[in-house]
């Protein structure tokens, strides 16, 4: 007899929300983490990030406090407290995932885990090695910083995310090699406090994957704020002095080089599922290494399971949890399949940027015809009495059924007004059933209707 019912390895986003939906399901669980409980996101990605940008939002906000008939003067940050209270906020997050395991009864295992066969792992701890067997296994071991030989990081003057939010000192000067949203969110972070910011990027725009129209916007703001933007531009080399990082540069064929006092690599990640026993689980890598799932997150292997950034598809912490709702709904047989087509994204930095579904782009590629409504925030009453008009909401419909199919956002808590075109998406709204939803006045959200509005030609306030 299995020692457990459902066994998690790494207690991120995914692999936690699957213990605990498993253990409501009455299943007997354990998990597995070797670091901390709550994985990258909550105690290096997602959550302590945010407390950052908010700091820089906050310091930015007072910037401005004239133009809201604020008196604020000599306003600074204090680098060491932001980034403690960035550490702060993770601490106290991380300590409510310990809560929940207990409160699930939830058996939490310290250590290493390695695939023996597809229902029993090794378990390396301080106290020793051991077998544990479960029936199903979940695999939640995430991911890890991209790197290549000729972007060494030592840490120190080159280094990813992980060392760019705990900082002791703030740089006079950074460059992100990478215009995602780790580079850019960082971007935002560092130039809001005053250092000098220039991001790379070697594609034709940042924020590569998003719609090329909120791309621009973007970059446009971030140059404005001050910071330099490179895109189609490669970084073929650095130089680590004493007195700082020279970065050599190629732009279409002509050589730059810049030279900053740090550089953030932000060129993606890389799953981390070396020495865990796949092979002898029968378990499949793709050709990028991720772990090959279905729709319902089965690997090749009878009951295991693979959930999350080690799981490929989009790297995102919402998306890992979500799968991790799929897996024990499979195995307690509740299947629900996920959709990665309205799996939404979103990028942190100010102005925000938020999107589900398809770009115009990816749109117009896949031979539909296609409506297009868009609504300015500057004609939206709420942003301009909260000082910030910037942005718009673009929505994308298939012009035959009228059925949403992509929407982008970019502008002040852009993110927060992604759920409703989620689930709007989720249930094949059309543009009339956005436009004739009663949306309250006055919000940001009524940009989302008035959108909706200007695709059919009907819209009022623009």
């Amino acid at each position: 007899m299995a020692d457990f019912d459902v066994l998690v390895i790494g207690a991120g986003p995914g692999g936690y929300v699957a213990a605990i939906k498993a253990a409501q399901h009455g299943k007997k669980v354990a998990i597995v983490e070797r670091d901390q409980l709550g994985g990258i996101c909550l105690n290096w990605g997602c959550i302590p990030t945010k407390a950052l940008l908010k700091s820089a939002e906050i310091l930015d906000t007072f910037k401005h406090a004239a133009e809201f008939g604020i008196q604020a003067k000599d306003v600074k940050a204090d680098f060491v407290q932001v980034v403690k209270r960035s550490r702060d906020v993770a601490a106290q997050m991380s300590k409510g995932i310990e809560f929940l395991m207990k409160k699930n009864k939830i058996t939490t295992l310290s250590g290493t885990a390695k695939l023996l066969s597809s229902d029993t792992i090794e378990l390396t701890a301080k106290d020793g090695v051991k077998k544990v067997s479960a029936t199903n296994l979940v695999i939640a071991t995430g991911a890890r910083a991209r790197s290549f030989p000729h972007l060494p990081v030592d840490g120190k003057s080159v280094f990813n995310y992980r060392e760019a939010m705990s900082l002791s000192a703030q740089p006079k000067s950074l460059l992100c090699i990478g215009a995602g949203a780790i580079g850019m969110e960082f971007g935002y972070f560092y130039s809001a406090l005053g250092t000098e910011v220039h991001v790379v990027e070697v594609m034709d725009q940042v924020l590569p994957v998003e719609d090329a129209e909120v791309a621009k916007f973007v970059d446009r703001s971030f140059t404005k704020a001050g910071v330099k933007i490179h895109t189609a531009t490669k970084v073929t080399k650095l130089e680590v002095a004493a007195n700082g990082v020279t970065v050599h540069l190629d732009k279409a064929g002509k050589a730059e080089s810049v030279v900053v006092e740090k550089v953030l690599v932000a060129v993606g990640m890389v799953a981390n599922t070396e020495n865990l026993g796949l092979e002898a689980a029968g378990v499949r890598l793709d050709e990028r290494g991720f772990i090959t799932v279905d729709e319902n997150c089965m690997t090749t292997a009878p009951g295991v399971y693979a959930i999350g950034d080690c799981a490929g598809k989009q790297l995102l912490a919402h998306k890992a949890s979500f799968e991790g709702e799929a897996a024990i709904g499979h195995i307690v047989g509740h299947p629900a399949p996920v959709n990665y087509a309205q799996v939404p994204g979103c990028t942190y930095c100010q102005p925000q940027v938020a999107s589900v579904g398809l770009t115009e782009k990816k749109a117009q590629e896949s031979g539909r015809k296609i409506k297009v409504g868009k609504f300015q925030f500057m004609a939206s009453g709420k942003a301009k009495a909260v000082g910030h008009p910037e942005g718009f909401v673009k929505l994308i419909f298939d012009a035959e059924y009228d059925q949403l199919i992509g929407a982008h956002l970019v502008g002040y808590d852009a993110t927060e007004l992604l759920a409703e075109l989620g689930l709007a998406m989720k249930l094949e709204c059309t543009a009339r059933e956005i436009m004739e939803t009663i949306h309250a006045h006055p919000t940001l959200s009524e940009a989302v209707m008035e959108a909706a509005a200007d695709a059919l030609g009907q819209c009022v306030h623009q």
